[in-house]
């Protein structure tokens, strides 16, 4: 396989993946995002922790989608994510779920 059809590849996953998204995220309420993956969910907890003077970050997932192309599976019952990174989590107003129609 080329570098050119690899990358062809790539792109047409990203695009499938955005399709993908554009179908969901109607679903969701809330968008989280960390510093390896991107989240639509229902249900998020965020927790602040400290552990010998070391502050991160526990969220804690229920019924959620994964920006993630290369997971077969993106649809994930229940997800934990410990990070020491910045976490964001927004919640949707349901006017910014309505994407325009293609």
């Amino acid at each position: 396989m080329s570098a050119e059809d690899l990358e062809k590849y790539e792109t047409e996953m990203e695009l499938q993946l955005y399709k993908e998204y554009r179908d969901v995220v109607g679903l969701f309420a809330y968008v989280v995002e960390t510093e390896r993956r991107f989240y639509l969910t229902n249900h998020v907890d965020l927790q602040v922790r400290a552990d010998a003077g070391e502050t991160y970050f526990e969220v804690s997932m229920t019924d959620a989608w994964v920006w993630d192309m290369y997971r077969p599976a993106r649809f994930v019952k229940n997800v934990k994510v410990v990070t020491f990174k910045d976490v964001n989590v927004e919640e949707l107003a349901k006017a910014e779920l309505e994407l325009p129609k293609d």
